[in-house]
């Protein structure tokens, strides 16, 4: 999964793009394991578009999005948020919450 800054971050909901986007620190263990999750899914489900973030650069993508804790995975349907998730539970799970998103993607 791609690493985006800032700028990638708001390009994506400035063309209201689909995807999803991981935020996440390198020091949290929960957040190793939603990563690996999300390599899974990136597999599985390889049209849509998905970027990660560490919030220890971006303070201010946590209070535009509200972040309340890290693993946060963020679902984007056309430029708005349409659920963010804490409890990554398992890669079935994230399956199920992602690839419907998979018919709206948008170019890019």
């Amino acid at each position: 999964m791609k690493e985006w800054t800032k700028e990638d971050v708001e390009a994506f909901f400035a063309e209201k793009k689909t995807g999803y986007l991981y935020f996440y620190t390198p020091m949290c263990g929960t957040c190793l394991v939603a990563g690996k999750m999300l390599t899974v899914i990136e597999q599985l489900l390889p049209e849509i578009n998905s970027g990660k973030a560490d919030l220890n650069y971006l303070p201010e993508m946590a209070e535009r999005f509200e972040i309340e804790s890290v693993p946060c995975l963020i679902v984007v349907n056309k430029g708005e948020v349409q659920e963010k998730i804490y409890a990554f539970q398992s890669v079935p799970y994230l399956f199920e919450k992602l690839k419907n998103l998979e018919n709206v993607k948008t170019s890019g």
